[in-house]
């Protein structure tokens, strides 16, 4: 684990995220304590549980970036899962231990392409070598055409032409591979065999939704059915990824891939439950709805630390940091069950939006909106360019907006200038002005107007 101080994360998160000072330092905090934990003697590194967090807080506001930056941070597996998937034990539907499955799919797709890439130089090498035998095999003796040669031929004469046809055959190898590692070859076309991973048998079987059960068909009858080839032509410069890929595929030992794997998801995996607020409370609906109460009771042994089976093996769920988060704004945090508020003792309120929040958005992280249309335009030979005056403008677009319609937080810039770009993006490609400035007039035409109509609506009987 990357050995950052709560001050640093804080720091690393400030890159991307605006505001929300509490919940970056409770984050920072419950990573932290994690890297401490790994430094105790196993006795009370077992007894040591990590500190969930719960995030209250409407949508648009950071609640997914912070979880999502911080897994990155410290390159641990993560996954993002809806509670409102999930179903009461009993009904068709996701069950809640398909969420450290899940977990324990991303870990093991985390190491396994550490793993090939700690092996790639070596199969690249392998991959042209196997390029070289396809451009000029080595043939063993080679056989005349004429029957009646080996009748008069003595056995020195047939040797002598052999050492002959090889010494040629290497020279020539040597030149060729030459001029492959000097890429003078890159677009030539080869004829190439790769796998076929098509299976109609494991196809059909995969329909029926055996990945709930922790089969895996292709596991089942791998063994069995035998590995189907195609040929395929394509580039030098593709043939070395592919066969490079399936070289680095052998090298690596996949029992200790799925053991690291395994370990990985137990003791630094992060599962995200977004929307827990939608389970809270009971359904006094009377119909068929699954009961709420009833799912947040089969995520509370996850969440407590048990046991689940998957096809790799059983993996503990002890150790894994669980970050909840939810609008709460039809149901209350008291609403959920005891037990489930008490497996969540960190609890974050993130904050509404304010109009200097959206400028900061739109101007500040790494990859603020405004860099990305700036970018995306940039491809056309645009040149796009925004006033200071024009930004605080499409700021207070989307802070009213938000504050008359449905609140949606940083969310609503991406409607704000998808709105205020449409002709632009529309027209990028014929623009003879390839200098476009947006300034505070053209944003209040495009936007304001449409503002102050919904405004005085309001109004009118």
């Amino acid at each position: 684990m990357v050995e950052l101080t709560p001050k640093e994360i804080v720091e690393e998160l400030d890159k991307y995220i605006i505001g929300q000072k509490k919940a970056k330092k409770a984050v920072a905090i419950a990573l932290r304590n994690r890297y401490r934990r790994n430094l105790l003697s196993e006795e009370f590194k077992e007894e040591i549980r990590p500190k969930n967090i719960l995030m209250i807080g409407p949508t648009g506001v950071g609640k997914t970036e912070i979880a999502r930056r911080l897994s990155k941070l410290v390159e641990a597996p993560f996954i993002k899962v809806e509670a409102t998937k999930f179903t009461e034990v009993g009904y068709v539907g996701r069950d809640v231990d398909s969420m450290v499955r899940d977990l324990v799919e991303e870990s093991i797709r985390m190491v396994k392409v550490e793993k090939i890439e700690e092996v790639y130089g070596k199969s690249e090498k392998i991959a042209d070598e196997k390029i070289l035998d396809i451009l000029i095999p080595i043939s063993s003796k080679r056989k005349s055409s004429n029957p009646l040669e080996a009748l008069f031929s003595t056995k020195e004469e047939e040797d002598e032409n052999s050492l002959k046809e090889k010494e040629h055959i290497m020279n020539k190898r040597n030149e060729i591979r030459e001029k492959l590692l000097k890429g003078e070859l890159e677009n030539e076309v080869i004829e190439i065999e790769v796998e076929d991973n098509y299976n109609s048998t494991i196809e059909l079987f995969s329909g029926f939704g055996m990945e709930e059960y922790n089969i895996n068909m292709e596991d089942i009858f791998g063994d069995f059915l035998p590995k189907k080839t195609k040929k395929k032509k394509v580039t030098i410069k593709e043939a070395r990824k592919i066969i490079g890929n399936q070289e680095a595929q052998k090298l690596i030992d996949m029992d200790e891939v799925t053991r690291l794997g395994i370990d990985k998801a137990q003791e630094t995996g992060i599962i995200f439950i977004d929307e827990i607020d939608k389970i809270a409370g009971k359904d006094y609906s009377g119909g068929l709805d699954v009961s709420r109460e009833g799912v947040q009771r089969d995520i509370l042994p996850i969440i407590e630390g048990t046991t689940v089976m998957t096809k790799y093996g059983p993996v503990k769920t002890d150790h894994i940091l669980f970050i909840a988060a939810g609008a709460f704004h039809v149901s209350k945090v008291s609403d959920l069950i005891p037990e489930i508020q008490g497996r969540f003792p960190i609890r974050v309120e993130l904050e509404n939006l304010t109009e200097e929040n959206f400028v900061e958005i739109l101007t500040k992280p790494k990859n603020a909106i405004i860099k990305q249309y700036q970018l995306l335009l940039s491809t056309e030979g645009v040149n796009l360019k925004f006033t200071e005056e024009a930004i605080k403008a499409i700021a207070k677009a989307a802070y009213i907006t938000n504050e008359q319609s449905e609140n949606i937080g940083a969310r609503r810039l991406q409607t704000v200038l998808e709105k205020l770009l449409e002709d632009i993006s529309f027209e990028a490609s014929n623009l003879d002005n390839r200098d476009i400035v947006i300034d505070e007039a053209y944003v209040n035409k495009k936007l304001m107007t449409d503002i102050q109509q919904r405004d005085i609506s309001k109004y009118i009987l």
